[in-house]
């Protein structure tokens, strides 16, 4: 499974406003420079993830973007889905019975992407922003200088 340009933006924005909204709300600007990301594409993908409660805008000359939630209580999880949809492999294991292909009631295969999808949910499910936040601070630490005197 392949996720999109959009996933993987949108979960970098995310974090970058979860390690660098605390103090003051993280614009745009800021965010697609640190992260390499265009402007106009955040543009695209912050209301996205404002719509689904995850971070709220903040208006005005020092404006931007802040987590609505804690990071404990955002999952890797439910941002791809915001940003990717369902997370099958192959359509026909969340479709809706009438829209299922005339193979559904024969196909074997099907267990394996519904085992595959289980699985992809479960790892994403168990990660918060908070784990990543925490990775972040790890690897900036270590990439830190200690001078002795």
């Amino acid at each position: 499974m392949k996720f999109s340009t959009r996933s993987r933006y949108g979960l970098r924005a995310i974090l970058d406003i979860a390690i660098n909204g605390k103090d003051k709300p993280a614009s745009i600007n800021a965010i697609a420079e640190r992260q390499d990301i265009s402007e106009k594409y955040l543009e695209q993908l912050m209301p996205k993830l404002k719509r689904a409660g995850f971070i709220e805008s903040v208006r005005g000359t020092y404006g931007g973007y802040v987590l609505a939630k804690s990071p404990e209580d955002i999952s890797v999880g439910e941002v791809l889905r915001v940003l990717e949809g369902p997370l099958a492999p192959v359509r026909c294991i969340v479709e809706k019975e009438d829209k299922r292909c005339g193979r559904w009631n024969k196909c074997v295969t099907k267990f394996i992407w519904a085992e595959i999808k289980d699985k992809i949910e479960e790892a994403v499910d168990s990660i918060t922003l908070k784990t990543l936040v925490e990775i972040y601070k790890k690897k900036d630490a270590e990439k830190g200088y200690m001078y002795y005197i």
